[in-house]
């Protein structure tokens, strides 16, 4: 009897296939992604149906081929590659690459799909096969080719209207979108002031505070009590009206009831992730898959959770009996609801077949698997495993209290409380918030009280506030509000974010993104003139479209048409009718005094910077790049005149060099004679000579030190290298033999000679030098 071949994407998945099913199967690893559209002009092809051309992925065609050797044994072929829209593209791919080197023939071909990575998953997925889903392919065709036409026609129309090296995506561009319309938010955003009082409460000994809530007659609002004069008299008249006693007027009392969150799906465990542990979306991802692949663990590599995109919170009958059983037994039959907990799907496409994330089995305990687990997967196991075990528990239980105290006739204060009579699932787990201060977890215990009581008013205490402009999205945040508006699916989050960051387009400070200049002016020419592509409903609605196909409701190439047909109008025209002046916004501040020449700020292919004089001019402008945390749509006239004092000359070094500072490409630098060193955290326009000097001084030193011998007339030197020491005459470097001990013994003749013999460094061969090569 022959060997079956099952085919997985990760090789260390591969070799726990093979324990799993025994001899009669073969696992091979297909390394991720085989196939993929070719990377230039006309790999979509609108005008023959979208015809999409594919090449082989060179770093993977290795593995394609032993695929296909190995094909010629089996009696069968099993693909069970990730059980989501990829793994079914890998699948596709790769048996229409076995089926192009007629490696099939008649060899049946099955596809096999599982949730969590562990012998008796895999073993009933491998005897419940289907075939591939047609549906799933084309859903991840019309997909990848929407992605290929926006990106291959918008970049090139970003490179000539900004700078090279820019691009524009489908989903990525109305994320870049979203930052920076909060950006705009925050800098439009003018504080105010406001006061609360509060007071300083005792009786029975125990400390509590109340919240001034009405005052003559006045339900008090957020900007009541505008300014310190009207709080002052406020805290005067009500210590007058209260003569250091305050009286409880009315007591309520409630019962509120806390349900459990559902289980985790991608969008929500990156978001906690975030919070809690300080993961990048990223980070979160590549540590699931590796809990979710397998961990070492008593003599097997099982999965400890179950697959990681996903965009359901069902849970399985089974995995449900093993939660119930686990917490009637650690946490105690009163903390088990009387039936086990059904949470609902909020997404359109979530499959019920598919299974929410959660540990392939909850009796492993975090605690007792924390010595096999690198930090990182401990730490999202015992996420993982906490947030599921919590979601079958009883609610929590709060009782909560207000208390409202007169100050006299004038005022009234509030007192809160509350107290978590049962703890349930909060005991376990308790879902993190964004922005805000989280108060749930905290009991705030008021003294006993009755109407009536006389409470002791130890202080009155006005308190100033200003208003805060809205918080720029974290990781968390940006996840939870790209899904809220259905832009991109579980797979692509962590990919939106990675995408935003390595262009350039926002940069991560203190865990919040803050667009860059360049992604301002990229954000601000997309919406401007292709206003329907970054738009958040269009593209939600693309997303939809995209997941009816999935679901064989929709047909993929009239939404190819209709898309492109509009689309490709649309960048011909403004290819044509938008300058690029206009793009980089260039932005006119004033006259320079001296030359009486405009002075102007706009976008290079460096980075932003000021001009004075234009292009038309017969003198050439001169340039001043604008200093770190300046904007270009913030600078003022006086700022960027400033910025032209550079270069500053400070005089001469000790050997009578002149020594400028300035900033050039690659920072600021000081300049002495025909040499330069970097200034590093100085700043160019304060730096004072004295630190030029020594900094000059040093990398005198640090040259002298490199310096072996100099054969001036020559041109050529030996120097000290990263490699240690080695000859140069500026266009060859020649290293020199272990055979020299010393270094500084070479003679000039000896310096030749090993240049001679030296090869030329890769990209400055010439072609004829070559042959000649060859005839000798």
């Amino acid at each position: 009897m022959g060997k079956h071949l099952i085919i997985v994407e990760s090789p260390a998945k591969a070799r726990s296939m093979s324990k799993y099913l025994g001899d009669n199967f073969k696992a091979l690893s297909s390394y991720g992604h085989v196939r993929d559209l070719r990377p230039k002009k006309g790999a979509v092809d609108p005008d023959n149906n979208f015809e999409m051309h594919y090449e082989i992925i060179e770093r993977n065609k290795k593995h394609v081929d032993l695929i296909a050797r190995e094909m010629k044994k089996a009696d069968s072929l099993y693909l069970a590659t990730d059980p989501d829209r990829e793994g079914e593209a890998i699948s596709w791919h790769l048996y229409e690459l076995l089926k192009e080197r007629n490696a099939i023939g008649n060899t049946p071909v099955y596809r096999v799909e599982f949730y969590e990575f562990t012998k008796s998953a895999i073993q009933k997925a491998v005897n419940n096969p289907r075939e591939i889903s047609a549906n799933l392919i084309e859903a991840q065709q019309a997909r990848r080719a929407l992605d290929y036409l926006v990106g291959f026609n918008l970049s090139p129309l970003l490179w000539k209207k900004i700078r090279q090296g820019l691009s524009a995506g489908r989903v990525q561009s109305p994320a870049l979108r979203m930052i920076c319309e909060r950006e705009a938010e925050i800098d439009k955003f003018i504080s105010r002031e406001y006061w609360t009082i509060e007071a300083d409460l005792n009786t029975g000994g125990q400390n509590f505070t109340g919240k001034l809530t009405q005052y003559k007659d006045e339900k008090l609002k957020q900007f009541s009590i505008a300014d310190g004069a009207t709080a002052k008299a406020a805290e005067t008249a009500l210590n007058e009206a209260a003569q250091g006693k305050l009286i409880v007027a009315k007591i309520e009392k409630k019962e509120r009831k806390r349900n459990p969150a559902p289980p985790f799906i991608t969008s929500t465990l990156q978001q906690e992730a975030s919070r809690k542990l300080g993961f990048s979306a990223r980070r979160t991802m590549q540590t699931a898959q590796q809990l979710y692949e397998g961990i070492e663990i008593e003599g097997g590599a099982d999965g400890l959770i179950s697959y990681m995109r996903t965009d359901s919170v069902a849970l399985a009958t089974e995995a449900v009996a093993e939660i119930r059983a686990l917490i009637a037994s650690k946490y105690g039959v009163d903390n088990l609801p009387g039936q086990p907990r059904v949470f609902k799907n909020k997404s359109k496409n979530a499959q019920e077949a598919h299974e929410a994330i959660r540990p392939t089995s909850a009796k492993r305990i975090p605690k007792a698997l924390k010595s096999q687990l690198s930090e990182d997967q401990y730490r999202l196991y015992d996420l993982i495993w906490k947030r599921t075990v919590a979601c079958q528990m009883i609610h929590a239980t709060i009782d909560m209290v207000s208390v409202d105290l007169t100050a006299g006739s004038i005022g009234v204060f509030r007192s809160s409380g509350s107290t978590i009579r049962i703890a349930g699932f909060m005991s376990v787990y308790l879902e993190g918030r964004d922005d805000k201060p989280d108060k749930r977890e905290k009991e705030i215990i008021l003294p006993a009280m009755k109407p009536g009581m006389s409470i002791d008013l130890v202080k009155i205490r006005p308190e100033q506030h200003f208003t805060e402009p809205p918080p720029r999205y974290n990781e968390a945040s940006l996840v939870k509000t790209l899904e809220a508006y259905g832009i991109g699916r579980p797979s692509t989050y962590a990919s939106i974010i990675s995408t935003l960051q390595n262009r350039e387009y926002v940069t991560l400070e203190s865990r919040r993104f803050e667009p860059t200049e360049i992604g301002k002016i990229v954000n601000r020419f997309l919406s401007s003139h292709f206003t329907q592509y970054v738009d958040y409903e269009f593209t939600a609605k693309m997303e939809d479209a995209l997941d009816g196909i999935s679901r064989g409701e929709k047909q993929r190439l009239p939404l190819m048409q209709e898309f492109w047909t509009a689309f490709s109008k649309l960048v011909e025209e403004k290819e044509e009718s938008v300058s690029r002046d206009a793009v980089i916004q260039s932005r006119v501040l004033g006259t320079d005094p001296k030359s009486g020449k405009p002075l102007s700020v706009r976008m290079g292919r460096y980075g932003p910077y000021a001009q004075i004089g234009t292009r038309d001019d017969e003198d050439k402008p001169t340039f001043a790049s604008l200093r770190p945390g300046q904007k270009l749509d913030a600078i003022t006239f006086e700022q960027a005149l400033e910025l032209f004092k550079l270069p500053r000359t400070l005089g001469q070094t000790t050997d009578g060099e002149p020594l400028t500072v300035a900033i050039g490409r690659f920072g600021p630098y000081i300049k002495y004679g025909d040499k330069f060193v970097s200034l590093g955290k100085h700043d160019p326009y304060t730096v004072e000579k004295e630190t030029a000097l020594q900094l000059v001084a040093e990398k005198k030193e640090k040259d002298a030190n490199r310096l072996i011998l100099d054969f001036e007339d020559a041109g050529i030197q030996v120097l000290n290298g990263r490699y240690g020491p080695y000859i140069t005459d500026g266009e060859k470097n020649a290293r020199i033999p272990k055979a020299v001990a010393e270094p500084k013994t070479l003679s000039l003749e000896d310096c030749k000679e090993l240049l001679k013999n030296a090869k030329p460094p890769q990209g400055k061969k010439k072609a004829g030098k070559k042959k000649t090569a060859k005839k000798k």
